[in-house]
This record gives C-alpha cells, structure tokens and sequence, in this order.
C-alpha cells in the first residue's frame, strides 16, 4: 500500500504509516468523493497458490486466517450504525483481504487538536467520560470486550451545537465476544492499560483461562482512563518494579488513587481497578455514577474552574485527539 495506489477502489492519498498503528500500517483514502481511514493488517498473511513452505504449514496459515476473518465479521455483524447509542463508535465499513493482506476501512474522523480532559470544568469531563461509558455500555449489552482500551482510541470531538467535547471510541481490531479471546500471539493491545487477568492470558499463564478475559477487562482499562482524565496521570504504583499498573494489582494490592478526587469517584476507580474481575462494577454504574457532575470535581475545585496543579501528579497525558485528523 503506497499513496497514490488504488485497493479495492480506495485511492490512498497519504502517505502509509505503522505509527500508532501496531500491527497495521495505516492512511488516509477517497472512494466515490468520499474520504475515509484504512489499514493493512501486517498479520496473518494469506498464502499465496503455489508459495512456500509445506502443506502443513499453508493448512495451518489458513486456519489462523479463517480465525482472523471470522473474528472481525462477526464483531462487524454483531456491531452496525444503526445500534442505538452507536454513534460515539467508530465502526469498520469494509473488511477484505487483496493477495496476501487483509484490510478494514472505517469512516474518518477529524478530532480537536491538544485537549486535556483533566484541564476542562468537571462539567465538561463529566460529558466526556460519560460519552466513553455510555459506547462500553453498549458493546457490554452486545456480549462484546473493546479488548484495547487507551488514550490513543479515543478521540475528543466538540459538538456542534455547543462546546461540550465527547468521546468517540475506534479501533476494534482486537475486540471479541466476553470470555472467548483470540489466541495471546494475535493480539496488540496496550499493556500499559490491560487489566491483570488479561495480562496473564498474554504470558500465557496457565492458570488463567479465555473465559476469565469477560468486560471486566474493559472496566479495569476504563477505570485507569478515568483517573487520567480527571487528575492528568494514572493511579500511583510502584514504577521502579511494575511495567503496569495491572502488574502492580497482581502482585502488590491496591493501586494508590489520588485523594484529590470525590470520595465517590475515588471509591469508584478503585472498585474497577481491583485485582478480582468479580468486585469490578459494571460499565452502567459508572454511567449512573456520572449523572451527577460532582462526582467529577476535585478537592477545593469551584465550578466552572480548570482544576489546580498538583505535584502528585507524575506522568501527564498526552491526550487523546491530540493529532488530529486521526483514525482508528
């Protein structure tokens, strides 16, 4: 894929990239006038007629293959605009695979450069993170895990209507129906806001089962998020010895949350982000929870101000959206 190719009448017209991308490379394409976002899969490669290798090896390439495939039809199906609540998801228009590669087309989506959601009002933050729930509450409803949860999958958008900045979720690329993951070798996700259990199932620990990796795992990823964006870091750990805050659950307790935050929202983000999936609320709760905008204020915060500095706070967010136009 270069620019100026043209895949399945995609035109590309950027120049591809793997940044952001993990096992994709992506661009930016036009097809009958309209522009959207595309990525070639660099894994699994169909075999080619008359390639390489052995029988057993071009059976069992087919296999894996047939097993990507079905994954990502079956999200799509089961995932479409027209769910209600769907319109913060960021859903797949096409997937097809040309020669050896696959390839996944979604719309594009243009997102508002640099913001911090730690830095806007709590009213402002409440809409965001309430957006963000609302999209898990409805893949939750479908039986589905985002399976990837992180800044970089969510862009920030401004409503045209007023000011108010929401939360739109992409890349799905490793989303799968609760308790029946992929195989640990096909997925890309982000360690850095993987729940335990999940980090487990990548090391291939063999007490820990596919049937353990349920939407729990997603509301672990979401009570990092939220912490982010209310204070600008995750929950304190011990950095020096874990590579994850997940890592740090499993074997250390806790995570330390700020006690700036609402008592309700601290009990909250600590509810989600214990070691036991079974103690994790439900995506709902934290919707119900952020009916109220207060639960998203901070200690001695007034209304309507940024909250203050803090130098508790160690690794600041890049913040989503902050490349704008971006894609999934």
């Amino acid at each position: 894929m270069r620019h100026g190719d043209v895949v399945q009448g995609y035109r590309i017209v950027s120049e591809p990239t793997n940044e952001g991308g993990g096992k994709c490379v992506w661009a930016f394409a036009e097809r009958a006038g309209r522009e959207c976002f595309i990525k070639r899969f660099l894994e699994p490669k169909r075999p080619r007629e008359g390639g390489g290798g052995s029988e057993a090896s071009r059976r069992a390439r087919l296999r894996e293959c047939a097993e990507f495939e079905d994954r990502h039809r079956a999200i799509m199906d089961r995932l479409h605009p027209r769910a209600a609540g769907g319109g913060n998801l960021v859903l797949a228009t096409d997937f097809f695979h040309e020669r050896s590669s696959y390839y996944k087309v979604t719309e594009r989506i243009d997102a508002v450069p640099g913001v911090r959601p730690h830095a806007l009002d709590r009213r402002h933050r409440a809409v965001l993170l309430r957006t963000l729930a609302l999209s898990l509450r409805l893949l939750h409803g479908l039986g589905i895990v985002h399976g990837d949860l992180k800044p970089a999958n969510v862009l920030v958008q401004r409503r045209a209507a007023n000011t108010f900045h929401t939360a739109k979720l992409i890349d799905f690329d490793d989303a799968y129906f609760s308790g029946s993951p992929p195989a640990p070798a096909v997925i890309a996700g982000d360690s850095l806001y993987g729940a335990p259990e999940w980090l487990r199932y990548l090391r291939e620990d063999g007490d820990t089962s596919p049937a353990e990796l349920t939407t729990s795992a997603d509301v672990f990823s979401l009570g990092l998020m939220a912490h982010l964006y209310l204070t600008g870091s995750l929950p304190a750990y011990d950095t020096g010895r874990y590579a994850s805050p997940a890592e740090a659950v499993d074997a250390d307790g806790p995570l330390r949350v700020d006690d700036r935050l609402a008592p309700e929202m601290r009990g909250l983000i600590e509810a989600m982000t214990a070691a036991d999936p079974g103690r994790r609320p439900a995506a709902r709760a934290f919707v119900e929870a952020l009916a109220d905008p207060g639960t998203c204020r901070l200690d001695r915060e007034e209304d309507g101000a940024p909250p203050r500095s803090s130098s508790r706070i160690r690794s600041k967010i890049d913040g989503p959206g902050g490349a704008a136009p971006s894609g999934p």
